[in-house]
């Protein structure tokens, strides 16, 4: 790859301008990117806030070599930036431009040497405030890694400052490494290798479960050991430790790399197996003879060329699939420890930086959430801060640089105040604590410097370290001050998620209702899977409206034909039919949300995520509007348009049995809170309740919960529902009365609140004009809150378009 002078670039530009007809002929495929593609980045009209922003287009298989412009003016007038012999579909430069506007464009060099067209250009700005985070150039990257070992985590220049603390400041980390070793040598892993599945064993069921999940543990086990063992000995501790480390090291090497280990038959064994092994070698590096070097490097290099092959260069244009966005920096690893010792090391390093510069996270924007759910958050997140420590020890970039990582940390601390059970959308996330947050929180709260996540782990006993080595390389961090909350918003809008978490306190869980709302642009793909426009409920400690479900193996009936279907959810389906199932297609929108401290309010749009078997639209319209008003009421207003005349059935899940006496009358109970619900509109609704699951999970998991569904009486193309939610804890009065009037134009809903009442206008379409209790409205959603002397203490307006 090679960047031009200001005169170079001119004089190219001058044999570009005489050549162009002659050779611009071959087609450069430019077509718009499709949910679970990438997408060209920088966006026509993005605004970058990183500097320099990170290049990406389409890849084309008969393309070599890619050149990128990037100037001002729409002619290309002033070039800032070009480049040639770009081999990837994606590129940050080595330096930073001046903020501002520019456009850039890309053409491509095919096999037979001729250019294609250039793409059109596409505007964008660099923000004034925008982070530097370039990418050095390849050579220079690459030597910045030790040619000696250890490589990962830790320099060899490191070494006497670790020893060093190892004896003072750190002493009670390192005996804990000590004493773990010791266990080792009374009871080391271990390490024949496991079995594959068999020819009778059934993929997903739970005899293949078990194996596929066991060859992880096991794995593991042997290796992360022998990691361990080899970093203490770096340490100062004893050679016994060196030298079971080496043996496991060595033992582990005769595993066939497509074996029941291998990354293609089953990357969650295929993975660790990976990353550990490389760990090992690089910390017991000086045991080893060369004969066991080779023997290490031969296994590294057909495992590193497995991964290699599967992820590049699809995943710098289809980032999506959950496993890989683990896969590509443990490859990273693989590249640093063994480079210039294993040939292809070089391209796997490089790769693995090249997709954290142009390609992550994929998952969100920078405001900080994590489309998978908190689950999959804290693991993979967990995972990404090995790779921050080792691109920062080997190559220096701090991954911390990045926007995302600035807000990181408001994503747990939002979803799961102190105290919280249950982490809103996304798999596995139904018994996740607010505790479990507390180890990455740490981490991330040492690397930003930032107070509001020091005081949220603090909440929960104070920073935890991460174990064994690991946490002995970062345990000498400084300690962040605490910073409380009071001045931050208790609810925020992930944008990047499409997911609204609307809280009355973020200091307390048992003193907090919290109210999470999904419309997401990248629908529901992976395990982000839960239809757009649903919700969840969660009061004083405890989960009243909630997603249903057991995850009972990825994959099973349970998991495919009820978690993942719009049933499972609060949510609505038009005759029995859901969303699009974990798709990137089935979107969703955050139309507007609205913030302050006495009420919140948001709209969110679903329509495109309703289609039928053969692909056509069932909905012209799907806005369901959430109304807030902390901490008693919350007025959720759906307003739907189906293509068809149709069914809409309503659908609410619990723990426990609702209690429906009317459909106005709807009760709620778990422990000591309640939720009184009512059904304010369409009128006549059909009830019916269950505890059973379509279908249930496997017979092991005994878990039931309750399922309630209100359909319309008769099929039409249009319809509003008005439903009031009160939650409270059960000891206390609230007051219970609500009224809703059908005017012309929509509705307008009168409920009584401690303290005052609320109105709403609550238009049926944009064009209505809806005059009533002293209040107009063209085509918005107006909502007014008066206190005790009927005086209007807060007005809002949104708009669900």
């Amino acid at each position: 790859m090679r960047t031009l002078s200001a005169r170079g670039v001119l004089r190219l530009n001058v044999l570009l301008l005489m050549v162009s007809v002659g050779n611009a002929d071959e087609e450069l495929n430019v077509r718009p990117a499709e949910p679970g593609e990438w997408g060209y980045h920088p966006a026509s009209d993005e605004v970058s806030s990183v500097n320099p922003p990170g290049f990406s287009w389409r890849p084309q298989s008969n393309v070599v070599a890619w050149e990128i412009e990037c100037g001002r003016g729409a002619n290309f007038e002033t070039l800032e930036y070009h480049v040639e012999d770009v081999p990837m579909n994606v590129h940050c430069p080595p330096r930073t431009f001046p903020p501002g506007p520019y456009v850039w464009r890309y053409r491509g060099r095919t096999k037979d040497g001729q250019q294609t067209r250039w793409s059109v250009p596409r505007r964008f700005r660099i923000s004034d405030n925008a982070v530097a985070v370039p990418l050095p150039p390849r050579a220079e990257l690459l030597d910045r890694i030790p040619q000696s070992h250890p490589r990962l985590f830790v320099r060899p220049e490191d070494l006497p400052r670790l020893r060093a603390l190892a004896k003072s400041e750190m002493r009670k980390e390192f005996e804990a490494l000590q004493k773990r070793c010791e266990s080792l040598l009374q009871n080391p892993p271990p390490t024949s290798e496991p079995p594959k599945y068999g020819p009778d064993v059934v993929r997903n069921s739970d005899e293949w479960r078990k194996i596929w999940w066991g060859n992880r543990t096991y794995t593991t086990r042997a290796l992360d050991s022998a990691a361990t063992l080899a970093f203490t000995r770096l340490l100062g501790g004893k050679e016994e430790y060196g030298q079971l480390a080496r043996k496991i090291l060595l033992d582990c090497a005769k595993w066939d790399p497509h074996g029941a280990t291998g990354y293609r038959y089953n990357d969650e064994a295929g993975m660790p197996y990976a990353y550990y092994f490389v760990r090992t070698y690089t910390f017991v590096h000086d045991l080893l003879n060369e004969n066991e070097r080779e023997t290490c490097r031969q296994v590294m290099k057909i495992r590193g060329d497995e991964m290699y092959h599967h992820l590049y260069p699809r995943h710098l244009w289809q980032p999506y699939s959950s496993h890989s966005n683990r896969a590509w920096h443990f490859l990273g690893e693989i590249g640093i420890a063994m480079l210039g010792e294993v040939e292809g090391a070089d391209e796997w390093a490089w790769f693995a930086i090249n997709v954290f510069h142009n390609v992550y996270p994929v998952w969100s924007d920078s405001d900080g959430g994590w489309h998978e759910g908190f689950g999959y958050w804290n693991s993979y997140v967990g995972r990404f801060t090995w790779w921050a420590d080792v691109m920062h020890s080997a190559m220096g970039i701090s991954a911390y640089d990045k926007p995302y990582f600035s807000q990181i940390g408001y994503y747990p601390m939002y979803l799961l105040p102190p105290g919280k059970i249950g982490a809103g959308f996304g798999d596995l996330n139904a018994a996740r604590k607010a505790t479990d947050a507390v180890p990455l929180v740490s981490q991330l709260a040492a690397q930003a410097g930032n107070g509001h996540w020091q005081w949220y782990v603090d909440q929960m006993g104070g920073s935890r370290a991460a174990p064994g080595y690991i946490g002995f390389v970062r345990s000498s961090r400084p300690h962040v001050a605490p910073i409380a909350p009071n001045e931050l918003p208790t609810s925020r809008v992930f944008r990047g998620i499409g997911q609204a978490v609307m809280n009355t306190t973020l200091n307390n869980a048992a003193n907090d209702v919290q109210v999470v709302f999904k419309s997401s642009p990248f629908g529901t793909q992976s395990h982000g899977y839960e239809a757009n426009n649903s919700f969840l409920l969660w009061a004083y400690g405890q989960r009243l409206l909630i997603r249903s479900g057991y995850r009972d193996s990825y994959g099973s009936d349970h998991h495919r034909k009820w978690m993942w279907s719009t049933r499972s959810v609060n949510n609505i389906t038009i005759d029995g039919q859901g969303q699009i199932p974990r798709s990137a297609t089935a979107l969703g929108r955050i139309v507007d949300f609205q913030t302050s401290p006495t009420m919140d309010i948001v709209s969110g749009e679903a329509k495109e995520a309703y289609r039928s078997v053969s692909g056509e639209p069932l909905l012209n319209r799907f806005t369901r509007t959430i109304l807030f008003v902390k901490p008693e009421l919350i007025v959720i207003y759906d307003q739907l348009e189906a293509r068809e005349a149709a069914t809409f059935e309503y659908r609410l899940h619990a723990t426990n049995q609702f209690a429906v006496r009317a459909q106005t009358d709807i009760q709620l109970n778990v422990k000591d809170v309640r939720c009184d619900i009512s059904m304010l509109a369409p009128e006549g609704l059909q009830f019916s309740q269950t505890d059973q699951y379509d279908p249930n999970p496997r017979p092991r998991i005994k878990l039931r919960e309750w399922h309630l569904t209100a359909a319309t009486p008769e099929k039409s193309k249009t319809t509003e529902f008005v439903t009031v939610y009160r939650p409270h804890r059960a000891a206390d009065t609230v007051p219970q009365t609500q009224t809703l009037t059908k005017i012309d134009g929509g509705y307008v809903l009168e409920a009584a609140v401690s303290g005052g009442r609320v109105t709403a206008l609550l238009p049926t379409n944009e064009s209505a004009t809806l005059s009533a209790a002293g209040l107009t409205s063209q085509g918005k959603i107006v909502v007014v809150r008066r206190g005790t002397n009927d005086a209007i203490t807060e007005t809002r307006q949104l708009s669900t378009k």
